[in-house]
Formats: structure tokens, sequence, C-alpha cells
């Protein structure tokens, strides 16, 4: 790939972000719905944060829980299917940027999770495209279609024109509707984390909700899966988002990371869940 991930860098380096006040709890009000999770009722559409402030698309991080009496265990674990516009004659020559063990995983151990999926992704793998977004344990969401940054810098990362910035945005929706996903949500990620004011409100016009994560996997580049399951188990507290990825020639160790991650957090009480329920305003007792 590119030599860069959405969520990872150099240690110490930050890229350029404006993180606007988030406004409001959440909706009820989207422009897809997730498919509920197996033997659950339907429960409806997937919630947006809206209105953003000003014109500006709307950012979640995570969902601090106050509960009076209790915490609700709760944790998203989100993976980055990462694939740049211009890398196609890599995979041509056999570069794996899919991950079919990790997803059969996710599948085996019923952890229901969100896949931020770029356009040029979708197009490379639409038998997966399609499998993961008829799964209900997935919902798929929006990472741009060719992986480039939306400001400047990050990670090194090309730059999308501002005139460009909502052609990336529907031409990825565009590759899921024609590899034939249904469970896509009005979720968007942007590639690195990264953006600026301009970005919010160029975007604005899609209703999407911006995504972004409280807890870095490590995952990209790093080979040592231990590492980064410890990373995750020490990062997550009720409500994380975790950010890791879907692509095994630039994170090879995530599959095996996630078989440790798994376990351990459910042995602390914790479940797992996908954005669009993470996001769901709480109906608990002390919400």
């Amino acid at each position: 790939m590119s030599g860069v991930l959405a969520g990872c860098g150099s240690p110490g380096e930050h890229p350029t972000t404006t993180r606007p006040d988030h406004g409001s709890a959440p909706s009820s009000s989207a422009s897809a719905s997730a498919h509920p999770g197996a033997g659950r009722p339907d429960p409806g559409p997937a919630p947006t944060l809206a209105p953003g402030p000003e014109g500006r698309t709307p950012v979640f991080e995570r969902r601090p829980e106050k509960r009076a009496l209790t915490d609700e265990k709760v944790v998203a674990l989100t993976f980055d299917a990462d694939m740049t516009a211009d890398e196609g004659d890599r995979a041509a020559a056999g570069e794996p940027f899919d991950n079919p063990p990790l997803i059969s995983l996710l599948r085996r151990l019923k952890v229901e999770s969100t896949v931020f999926m770029t356009g040029r992704w979708a197009e490379e793998y639409p038998d997966q495209a399609r499998a993961i977004g008829t799964d209900p344990t997935f919902e798929i969401a929006n990472h741009s279609y060719s992986h480039y940054a939306f400001t400047s810098p990050c990670y090194g990362l090309p730059t999308v024109e501002k005139d460009e910035m909502k052609g990336e945005v529907e031409r990825a929706f565009a590759a899921f509707r024609k590899a034939g996903a249904r469970n896509v949500v009005p979720y968007f990620r942007f590639p690195g984390g990264c953006y600026d004011d301009e970005a919010l409100r160029a975007l604005a016009p899609e209703k999407v909700t911006a995504v972004q994560w409280d807890v870095v996997g490590g995952d990209a580049f790093a080979t040592d899966s231990d590492a980064v399951a410890q990373q995750v188990l020490d990062g997550v507290t009720p409500g994380s988002l975790v950010v890791l990825h879907c692509t095994r020639s630039a994170a090879p160790a995530t599959e095996e990371a996630v078989r440790r991650i798994v376990p351990e957090l459910r042995a602390r009480g914790y479940r797992f869940v996908k954005v669009s329920e993470l996001m769901r305003p709480s109906t608990a007792p002390g919400s």
C-alpha cells in the first residue's frame, strides 16, 4: 500500500484536524439502514448525528457511558478496508488488500462490527463486498473511494481537491451498490482520520456522520499480534471505538490479535456492537 492506513502514523505525528462541537444527541434519521443482528428485532434506520454544526458534517468519536447504576460495557470494533485508487496493478500482481480469514473469524466468533470500506476495495473484491454487505454480522460504512487525504498533512497521503471531496463519497457508495451490498450505513471515515473545517463543509450535502475513534489498534505494518492485542485491551473503556484494519498486506497481525482481543474483552463483560448501535441513544436506566 502507500505506507499509511487510517489511524496510523509515526508516534508523535499529528495531522491537521479540526474537531467541532459534536452537537446534540443522535437522532434516528438516516439515508440507509443497518441489518439487525441475528435473532434481534430490526432496530430501524441507522442513527446519525444531526444536524451538523453550522453546515458542517457532524463527527462522532465514541459514546461516553454515564450510568447512575452501572456502566454498559459495549465496544465497537471497526475495520478499515483500505485500498488507494492507484493500487490496481499491485492487486493484480497478487498483493492481498483483503483479509478473508479475519472476516471468517469475526463471523465464527459472532462479533458484530463495522467495516469502513473504500470504493476501490469494493471494486477489486466485489464478491467479498457483497458477502460482507449482506451478512447481518456486519455493516459497511464509507472510507472514500481512493483513500486520499481530505486535508494535508496526513501521513504522506496524496490530497483530494475540495471540488472532488463529495465525489469521493458518492463514488464509494456507488461501488457498494454495484457490488450488491445492502447493509450500508450513512457513516464516513476520513482517510488517516484527517479532516479540517473545509472538508466538513464540503461533505455536509452528503448527510453522512464522520466517525473517528478513541482506541488505535496499531496493527498497520505490525507483525507482533500480542502487542496489537495488548494496545487494544489497555485502551478499551465502555463505549470505545477501536480502529483496526482489514488488509493483509499492510496489517498482517490483525487476525491473530482479534483472536485474543475478543475472548479477553468478553471475559471482562464487554459486548461487541456495530457503530450504529453505539451511536444509538441509550434507554438504559440512569442514561
